[in-house]
């Protein structure tokens, strides 16, 4: 039997933040752990986060040591900031991030139009910052290891690599390699929250199914001093003649963004050669511009899912159960929707107030998230990249129209921007009692944020450190606790009298209403009016009991 492969770093480290450094566990017989997650990266960290806050002890295993270079993931979309919020660090990463809500899409050197993503008011947090994905799971990872400092039951290793996964049926078994040799470790639930790639998966054998798609995207994050406006801006068929579509965006700290789609038919070692991409900046910024390049990458987009993202004792999460190209920020604003979906769903199952069918919810909600990230991923891609020569006249055509007349605007498509899913037809929802009710707060919906007397609403509403339902209560009465088959519900009582934003969001034609309320601020139902015996039954239907 071969001697495994000696563990080596696969990418520089912009922070080490968690170093290796030998535990307990090397040299005794294996420790179960309640949760193990296998990946460091920000979908794994978040995970670890929300369960460390309701009381679970966590144990993540990663194969390098801290955070690594490069951009990657930039676009944070409202709904994971306010999921952030909950968990308690939303504000720092929004005060660093470049704040946006404007985009413009051109065709050559001619403005199609231009969009607001966020065009209402009364939202705490905007409809997208730019932040480099470094700078984001370090905030996330600062606010885990504060509170580490205060007793949350988090562990992270560092160059701590899962080499190989065996599901025992009531715990799993991983064996892991470090510095210092292997060692085996078991856990009550194993959680992959690690990559597009995921060891987890290969090791299990499971599939990932879907398309690649043959073209590739160069990237060049450059440091620059540039009047460009804080936006996103997209072209198709650029005047620079740089790429066949580019896309700006700005980041902190002076760095913008720049992707250029480049073809399927090129040498990648060629392109990312420092002349050749500086060369291809130059083109598009102007040659007389200065500049520093930061870092650059290639890369050639997929949209693929698992037909399940659990089995058995092993849950994916993220890039390891969906992947879709970055064109629609769906990618790492998808992946900390899974983490929100999950966690109060485990802790539940963990307690016994749930059995492990719930699950099955985390799979048909978050797969049905994946589906439409994936529709609208491809549909994107098709039409930036015309597969044939009548797709690209009729994209063309459109793109014309677009520029003189708005019933065209909606078919242009440089990316749909992430929204959070709302889980229609999921059977923790309870048919929709509210007549006259906003269809955006249906069964299944994100609560939408509006501004309360003491702040925003959606601070009031669900808590990281525990897995209480909600009573919302608008202009109607409900009484001041409530519990049902074991579940605690929280009670907020508010009037709709002076707050236009709150009774459209909620109410619509209703006098009146009540919302039950999940704990990732998910609507499970809504009534009229007080009924003891609905609520109580609702409330079986969102953890998963027959009713």
């Amino acid at each position: 039997m071969n001697a495994p492969a000696p563990l080596t770093d696969r990418y520089t480290l912009a922070y080490r933040c968690y170093p290796y450094a030998r535990v307990p566990d090397q040299d005794r017989a294996p420790v179960r752990h309640p949760v193990v997650i296998v990946g460091g990266g920000p979908i794994g960290v978040a995970l670890a986060l929300d369960l460390g806050l309701k009381g679970v002890k966590v144990l993540v295993l990663d194969d390098h040591e801290g955070i690594g270079m490069g951009s990657r993931a930039i676009c944070f979309a409202k709904r994971p900031l306010e999921i952030l919020d909950r968990l308690g660090c939303g504000d720092p990463v929004v005060e660093k991030g470049v704040v946006w809500n404007l985009g413009k899409v051109f065709h050559r050197d001619e403005k199609v139009f231009e969009f607001n993503l966020l065009p209402e008011e009364g939202h705490k947090y905007p409809a997208f910052i730019n932040l480099q994905q470094p700078f984001f799971e370090k905030f996330v990872l600062d606010h885990l290891q504060a509170l580490q400092a205060q007793g949350l039951p988090v562990e992270i290793r560092g160059r701590n690599r899962v080499d190989a996964v065996a599901d025992r049926g009531d715990h799993v078994v991983l064996s892991v390699m470090t510095p210092d040799g292997p060692y085996t470790v078991e856990a009550d639930w194993l959680i992959a929250c690690d990559g597009a790639a995921s060891p987890v998966r290969g090791m299990l054998g499971l599939g990932f199914e879907g398309e690649v798609f043959k073209d590739s995207f160069l990237i060049a994050d450059v440091r620059m001093k540039a009047d460009f406006p804080t936006e996103r801006w997209f072209w198709f068929d650029p005047p620079s003649g740089a790429g066949a579509s580019q896309l700006l965006h700005k980041q902190p700290d002076d760095v913008w963004r720049i992707d250029f789609q480049i073809g399927w038919d090129v040498d990648r070692k060629e392109e990312l050669k420092e002349e050749n991409v500086r060369r291809r900046v130059a083109q598009m910024i102007g040659e007389d511009v200065e500049f520093e390049l930061v870092w650059s990458s290639i890369y050639t987009f997929q949209c693929r899912r698992m037909t399940r993202f659990h089995q058995g004792r092993v849950i994916f999460a993220g890039d390891a159960a969906h992947q879709v190209s970055p064109f629609g920020a769906r990618g790492a604003n998808s992946g900390l929707q899974d983490t929100d979906n999950l966690a109060w769903k485990l802790k539940l199952i963990m307690d016994g107030k749930a059995g492990p069918g719930l699950l099955e919810s985390y799979d048909f909600e978050r797969i049905h998230g994946a589906n439409e990230n994936i529709l609208n991923s491809t549909r994107a891609t098709d039409f930036i990249t015309p597969k044939s020569e009548i797709s690209r006249v009729f994209r063309d055509a459109v793109l014309a129209l677009a520029q003189r007349h708005d019933f065209a605007r909606p078919f242009v498509n440089s990316g749909r921007l992430s929204v959070p899913c709302t889980y229609d037809g999921s059977d923790l929802n309870t048919p929709d009692a509210l007549e006259g009710g906003p269809a955006r707060t249906r069964p299944g919906s994100p609560c939408p944020d509006v501004p309360v007397a003491d702040g925003f609403l959606l601070n009031r509403l669900g808590d990281a450190r525990g897995v209480a339902f909600q009573l919302l209560a608008i202009d109607a009465e409900v009484p001041a606790d409530f519990t049902a088959h074991g579940i605690a519900c929280d009670v907020l009582q508010l009037t709709a009298a002076g707050n236009d934003m709150l009774r459209a969001r909620y109410l619509g034609d209703a006098p009146g209403a009540v919302y039950l309320i999940r704990p990732d601020q998910h609507v499970a139902a809504r009534w009229s009016h007080w009924n003891e015996g609905a609520v109580t039954t609702a409330i079986a239907r969102a953890i998963g009991m027959e009713v």
